[in-house]
């Protein structure tokens, strides 16, 4: 069997080998933060080991693959590890933890000036890199004259490198990086300091070595060219992996963190959670709605795995929209069958009722044939809301109406002899859940047995054993003498 297991062990191995240029396993990266410098020596001098640091995640256990022949772009708000994961990929970082693998010899352009000695030539430092990627002068030799056509900077190129702008700079760089026939070009935002026409020069060039097998890792802010020229987009926030997927999909989702509607969701989550932990004797499912609906968890007084289920939740797992109807009704299959004196069904909903084969009013219509009450809230702000556009290298906010059907709401709630509630915080949420866990009391008949076990017989032993020792120590040491 051991030997079996050291078989399939190596088959994969030998297969991720021939798929994937880049694997990235549960890497965590941790940085010590000190309030005052002095702080460090007296943690590094402390008997107790008492810690002066905080730490930060710049990542959180973050997976991911890149395939050999893809274009995988990372995206992600300022913080979020895009670039400390492309410093840990090409060997600048360590990780804290995890582990990175790396098939293929990588060309990597990070942020101005990395791998570059200031004070050396334009001309020195491209020998410099060529020779640290493992070229010998002579094949530098033949890759110089396509490396300054590329570059278009002139004499400049046997000036100090400290005198370039940042626009030689990155012109430069890019013209090492994409001239050396690397097998894994990793781009971190550079381009963004080109003007427009370099810019579209270096894509041109990235897609004809990513037409010849050349795998592809790119941050940038233009989602624009994420749509366009990556097959994969990876979505980091605040150190932690979002999704992964196709990159119109992914570019929706960085809006909605962008507009602080994922933040919102985890401020639910945890809303909602606390309600749960509070009802410790109730049967709770999870019923999940966008575009169509399904069970994340059926009901269960096993609420360490509901917990579980539930802080999985994300914006992404089904398709886009609002099926309010649909919602309703797969909670309402499983309830049906419940022999609980109260079914209740919360609904939670930011939208309108837009997808689905059920209607909200005939799925409210079902729930109170079988006697199931419904409680809905409107989660969201009043009026307008900023929503992300973005525009090139920026991000524009548009003003736009939050659409509730509070009317739609109502009349669910009204239908089952529930309530409906509008939640414009998440203090506000907060108290419509404390308000439904106030009306949603039921009495309980607790029979409580005891188990009485009779315990004297050590305390009279101990009695009898002193009463011995008394008699003996009379008549012996201690026996008086007339």
């Amino acid at each position: 069997m051991s030997a079996e297991n050291t078989t399939n062990t190596g088959a994969q191995e030998a297969e991720n080998a021939e798929k994937y240029a880049v694997e990235v396993k549960n890497v965590t990266k941790i940085y010590r933060l000190y309030d005052k410098p002095i702080d460090r020596l007296k943690e590094s001098l402390s008997v107790s080991h008492k810690e002066y640091h905080k730490d930060f995640y710049a990542l959180s256990d973050l997976s991911f693959t890149v395939e050999k022949g893809q274009t995988v772009g990372i995206i992600g708000t300022n913080g979020s590890g895009k670039s400390t994961i492309l410093k840990i990929i090409t060997g600048v970082l360590t990780p804290t933890t995890g582990e990175v693998t790396v098939r293929g010899k990588i060309s990597a352009l990070l942020e101005l000036g990395a791998g570059f000695n200031q004070d050396y030539t334009g001309i020195e430092n491209i020998y410099m890199n060529g020779t640290m990627m493992g070229y010998t002068k002579k094949e530098m030799d033949a890759k110089l004259p396509e490396i300054l056509d590329f570059a278009e900077i002139g004499d400049f190129v046997y000036q100090p490198v400290k005198t370039y702008s940042s626009g030689m700079f990155v012109r430069l760089a890019f013209a090492l990086a994409i001239n050396v026939e690397p097998e894994i070009l990793i781009v971190d935002e550079a381009l963004s300091v080109g003007d427009v026409f370099f810019q579209s020069k270096c894509y041109r060039r990235m897609e004809e070595i990513r037409q010849k097998g050349t795998t592809i890792l790119m941050v940038t802010h233009d989602m624009g060219s994420i749509i366009k020229y990556c097959d994969k987009v990876v979505l980091l926030n605040k150190g932690n992996f979002v999704a992964e997927g196709a990159p119109g999909h992914m570019v929706d989702l960085y809006k909605k963190i962008l507009a602080g509607q994922m933040e919102g969701l985890e401020a639910a989550k945890d809303v909602a959670a606390e309600f749960i932990n509070g009802r410790p004797n109730d049967n709770i499912g999870i019923t999940l709605f966008a575009g169509e609906s399904f069970t994340q968890c059926p009901l269960t007084v096993d609420h360490a795995v509901l917990l579980n289920l539930f802080q999985g939740i994300q914006c992404d797992i089904i398709e886009d929209g609002t099926a309010v109807g649909m919602g309703i009704a797969n909670a309402v299959t499983r309830l049906k069958d419940s022999k609980a004196k109260s079914k209740v069904i919360i609904l939670l909903t930011d939208g309108t009722n837009n997808k689905g084969d059920i209607s909200p009013l005939t799925a409210a219509e079902i729930a109170k044939s079988f006697g199931i009450r419904v409680y809905t809230i409107g989660v969201g702000t009043n009026g307008m809301a900023p929503y992300p556009y973005p525009v090139g290298n920026t991000v524009q906010y548009v003003n736009l109406p939050v659409e509730i059907d509070e009317k739609t709401l109502t009349q669910i709630a009204a239908t089952t002899e529930g309530n409906y509630f509008r939640a414009t915080s998440n203090s506000k949420l907060k108290e419509v859940y404390e308000e439904i866990d106030k009306l949603e009391k039921t009495k309980l008949n607790v029979k409580e047995y005891s188990k009485r076990q009779e315990e004297y017989r050590w305390f009279a032993l101990a009695a009898f054993l002193c009463v011995l020792l008394e008699v003996l120590l009379r008549n012996s040491i201690l026996k008086k003498i007339p």
